[in-house]
Formats: C-alpha cells, sequence, structure tokens
C-alpha cells in the first residue's frame, strides 16, 4: 500500500508501509541485481556504443573501487565528477559507493569558477573530468585553475591531489580512467573489507543546492536515502525487470543518478543513456532502436521531442510509463504525450535534492487532470505536513510550507550545521520551501515557492547566486533576480539593475560580463535598468511585484537608461 491517509482532518500524510525499506548499501544491491539477473543488459549508453549485463556492471564498478583505491584514497574521502552523461559517470557513481567513498556531483554547465567553489568546499581528493562537452573546454578550465602542484599550499583546491580524464589524449600529471579501473587489483581483499564495514545510513554521495535560501550548499545523502528513493520511485511506474529506461535527463542530478540509475539498478531494468546531454532526435531514436517502456524528462524536453520535425517517422509504441518532474506539465501538452508517444502511465513527481529527491508522486492509475493539477501523494515510508508561519500544522485544503520527513530527508548540508538546522529541525522535519496544499485524499497541490527559485526547463536557479555574481561588474549598484513566465522553459530568468550614477551600462556588457563565468542558464534571458525597486515599508525588495509588471509588459525602463 502506497498511502495510509490523512490525519484527522489536518493536512498530514503518512506514506504506506509496504514493501519495507531497502537496508542495504549501494554495492550490496549491485551484487544482489548480479545474483538476479546476471546475463541482462544493465546499461546501453547509445552515443558511446557500450553495452554491459549486470554482471559485466559489477565486475568493472570493482575495478574502479580498487583503482581509487591503489590511489590512497580512504572511505569517506571525496571524488567529484565534471562530466555530461556516460557510461564512465554510472561507474564512478557505482565505484565510489563500492569503495565507500563520496561522490561529488558536478554539473557539467559549471563554469570555473563554480566548480572550483565545489570542489574546495567539499575537499574532494579526485576529480574524474570529461574532456570537453558543447563549449563546456573541462581540461582548458582545469587547467587554467590554480591547481599546481595538485594538492599543494597556495592552490586554487589544496586538497585535490588527483585527475582523472575520460577521454581524449592523455595529459601530464593527469590518469587515465580506463588505465585506473586496471591497476588496483591488488586491493581486493581492502575492498571486501570496506564493503562489509560500510553502513546504509554512510554518507555516499553530495550535490550542490541552493536548498531553500542562499548561496550553494552540498546536500549529503547517504546509501539510505537514495537507493530506497530509486527503488520506490521504481515502483511507483511499475518498473519490470527487463524493461528499458531512456534517461536523457542529466546524471549528476537526482533525476538521472537515483530515479533513473538506481531505479533500474534495484529493478532489473536495463538503462539507456541516448546521447551526453538532452537531444529530442537522438532521444526518439533511442526509444524506438532500444524498444525503451520508460521515458525520463521535463516538460521541455517533451514539448521538443513532440515537436521535431522528425517525430512521425519513429515508432514509439514501446513506451508505456515515465516520469515528469522539475517543472509544472500543460494538461495540453500530458494529453500528447498520453496520446502521440504511447505512455499512458506516465506520472508526475515532486520533491528536492534534499529529499533524495522523490516525496510525492501521482499514480499510473489517477486521472489525467489529476496527474497534471497535483504533484500525486506522499511516497511509501514518509510522512507530510502543511505548516503556517508559526509551525503549525494547517487543515485539509490550507495553502503552507510543505514539509517532510523520513528516510529520504538528507543527513545535512556538508560542513554547514547552521544551513542544516535553519531547514531541517530536531524532530526531522525537512522544511521544503515551497507552498502547497492537501486535499481529503492526500493529493499535493503546489502553489508557489517561499523563496525566489528559478525552475528553467527543469534546472533549480538561485537568484541570490546571479545577483552576487552580477554585483562584481563595477558598474552595477544594485540588481534583483526573479523568474518570469516563458512558453518553452518554464520560466526564464530576468534581472533589474540599478546603474551607477557615474556609469554606463548596456545589456551586451550584461552578457559579457556573463560569458564564459556562470553557467549558461543562469545568464539573464532579460534585462531591464531600473532606477528603484519596488519594496516593502520595511526595505524589502518584492520581488513579486517586478514579476507582476513583467507580466503586465510595464515600461519599468529608467529614464534614459541604457535598456534596449
Amino acid at each position: 500500500m502506497r498511502f495510509d491517509g490523512v490525519a484527522g482532518g489536518q493536512a498530514l500524510v503518512l506514506g504506506g508501509s509496504e514493501p519495507a525499506l531497502l537496508e542495504r548499501t549501494i554495492p550490496e544491491a549491485l551484487i544482489d541485481a548480479e545474483r538476479r539477473w546476471p546475463d541482462a543488459e544493465a546499461v546501453v549508453s547509445v552515443h558511446q556504443g557500450i553495452r554491459l549485463t549486470f554482471a559485466e556492471l559489477r565486475q568493472r564498478a570493482d575495478g574502479l573501487a580498487m583503482g581509487f583505491l591503489s590511489l590512497g584514497l580512504a572511505p569517506g574521502d571525496r571524488v567529484a565528477v565534471w562530466s555530461p552523461n556516460s557510461f564512465e559517470w554510472l561507474l564512478a557513481q557505482l565505484a565510489t559507493a563500492t569503495a565507500g567513498l563520496i561522490l561529488v556531483n558536478l554539473n557539467p554547465a559549471y563554469k570555473r569558477g563554480e566548480a572550483e567553489f565545489a570542489l574546495r568546499k567539499t575537499g574532494t581528493r579526485a576529480l574524474v573530468a570529461a574532456t570537453r562537452h558543447k563549449t563546456s573546454d573541462y581540461i582548458g578550465m582545469i587547467e587554467d585553475m590554480d591547481l599546481r602542484p595538485l594538492g599543494g599550499a597556495g592552490s586554487a583546491c589544496p586538497d585535490l591531489e588527483f585527475v582523472v580524464q575520460v577521454g581524449g589524449d592523455g595529459r601530464q600529471g593527469w590518469i587515465d580512467f580506463h588505465d585506473l579501473e586496471r591497476r588496483g587489483a591488488e586491493n581486493r581483499d581492502r575492498l571486501d573489507s570496506i564493503k562489509a564495514a560500510s553502513r546504509p545510513t554512510d554518507p555516499v554521495n553530495i550535490q550542490f543546492t541552493s536548498g531553500t535560501t542562499g548561496t550553494p550548499k552540498g546536500a549529503t545523502l547517504s546509501h539510505r536515502n537514495i537507493l530506497n528513493n530509486g527503488f520506490f520511485t521504481g515502483d511507483a511506474i511499475r518498473l519490470q525487470a527487463g524493461e528499458r529506461m531512456c534517461v536523457p535527463v542529466p546524471l549528476y542530478h537526482c533525476f538521472g543518478m537515483v530515479m533513473g540509475n538506481l531505479a533500474c539498478l534495484t529493478h532489473g531494468a536495463t538503462i539507456v543513456y541516448p546521447a551526453p546531454s538532452f537531444e529530442p532526435l537522438a532521444t526518439l531514436q533511442a526509444v524506438d532502436a532500444e524498444g525503451c517502456t520508460a521515458l525520463y524528462g521535463v516538460p521541455t524536453m517533451f514539448i521538443a521531442m513532440l515537436q521535431h520535425a522528425e517525430f512521425a517517422n519513429f515508432d514509439l509504441g514501446s513506451l508505456r510509463t515515465g516520469i515528469m518532474a522539475g517543472a509544472p506539465c500543460p494538461i495540453e501538452v500530458m494529453r500528447d504525450v498520453v496520446d502521440r508517444m504511447h505512455m499512458p502511465e506516465i506520472i508526475i513527481a515532486y520533491g528536492m535534492t534534499e529529499t533524495s529527491p522523490v516525496s510525492f508522486a501521482s499514480s499510473v492509475d489517477d486521472p489525467l487532470q489529476l496527474r497534471v493539477e497535483t504533484v500525486g501523494q506522499v511516497m511509501p515510508h514518509l510522512e507530510a505536513k502543511i505548516i503556517d508561519e508559526a509551525g503549525e500544522t494547517l487543515g485539509i485544503g490550507e495553502a503552507g510550507e510543505i514539509c517532510v520527513r523520513g528516510y529520504s530527508v538528507m543527513i545535512g548540508y556538508w560542513e554547514d550545521p547552521a544551513a542544516t538546522t535553519s531547514v531541517l529541525d530536531a524532530d526531522g522535519w525537512m522544511r521544503t520551501g515551497d507552498i502547497g496544499s492537501i486535499d481529503s485524499d492526500g493529493f499535493c497541490r503546489i502553489v508557489g515557492r517561499l523563496k525566489d527559485l528559478i525552475i528553467r526547463g527543469g534546472e533549480n536557479i538561485y537568484p541570490r547566486e546571479i545577483e552576487e555574481f552580477l554585483h562584481q561588474h563595477p558598474a552595477i549598484e544594485d540588481v534583483s533576480v526573479f523568474g518570469i513566465p516563458d512558453e518553452r522553459f518554464g520560466e526564464e530568468v530576468c534581472a533589474w539593475i540599478k546603474v551607477h550614477d557615474t556609469h554606463t551600462l548596456e545589456e551586451a556588457d550584461v552578457r559579457a560580463h556573463c560569458a564564459g563565468q556562470i553557467a549558461h542558464y543562469k545568464v539573464p534571458k532579460v534585462i531591464r535598468f531600473v532606477d528603484a525597486f519596488p519594496m516593502t515599508v520595511t526595505g524589502k525588495i518584492q520581488k513579486f511585484e517586478m514579476r507582476r509588471m513583467m507580466e503586465q509588459g510595464a515600461d519599468v525602463s529608467a529614464p534614459g537608461s541604457a535598456s534596449a
């Protein structure tokens, strides 16, 4: 049973207690998968031409784990991955877990400064990096960092000792990924000892998020957190052994590595990576060629596939289910996905990185309207409630902040106890920062966000981070960043900028300031130069009012400003 009901007229819901939680580690789950489905395909990386069975995947994960140990890494050490989707990303995920290491996810769209921050914050000792992807030259950015000597005093990342290269020509001082797989065989006994000593509650992953406020923080997740969330997410779409899941969503995010990789691992399904990053044509080709039964994506991905000129050329009849998450989905899009993409059992999921991520999900049996208007019911072994500003639980249908408690809640923010206690109370309740309501059947409706998180095509964007970066420009006196509606991406980044009286500034100057310094999706799409911001009597900027003015097409530009 997935849902046990609503408690006494309050907006407090309890997830079902069956099936039982998986009290095991990720390497134990991998061993179990090998035992149950040794010859079944575990992963197909279409763009790399790689196919591995569960037995082969376990063997190679152990090989890379021993390679990491050969470097002198010890349980609890951090290993970062900076790469688009690939077989090597999956292997690094499994190998770090197997060796008792903690995987640090770096967004492949990060620029040098963003990567440096994450590496320093986590004290990462080894970095696994692709050579390049699209406009991102990872080798160039890494070699531009002040890292030499690796791990030396005064380095930009003083704890970083090893850089492991995936693909491309060898670099002096770097380690080839596949050489590393083959160099640690003498560590077999040590690896077996580490596996035996590992516990489900051990930290295994750090993912950067601003949480509900502030600059990026490292949400620290355990084996128990993410393995179970992957398992129950797979259950939500009724994933079966032998099915094939197309995963075009990024692996650095929980959507890919938990809801994708770990759902398949725990259900005996095949993971299919169509391309390094989302490409509508490659995804359609992979679904057709591989006979995929499940497909993941944010609404913009599904829209891009439906609108592709070659859409009609592909046979998508193998599909039956999938998950759409990351942004609200218009009912028309959902109908098209169900009818034209043959996905009658697609569901909506809701959560956050700090909850591993899924805490609510719709059911494959829910009416389509309900799958669009709500995010479904609370997941098994979790509790959720709606609270007011005083922290009191509200009644059915009342809107307030969504809080979640249970196995999926993070250990905390990495080395940031103050930030942790600001969102996670002594009773284990995680404050999500999202405003929602729960009806008498336990369905949750998202009303808005307490903070100003922007969700652009499934990417979480934190205005304060962009504001602090733009403040570095000498011509900018003040800036406020917020989201405005966008038909394609759900939301786009808008910046209102107040220029110093002694300076002039053009939109092109702002974009040049951002170029190559922050991820492309964080660069403001819409820029307005203003004399002032709407404020409360206490001096707080009213971003909701700025958003309203933009939606109404109001002329907000300062007289004689440089705004385009």
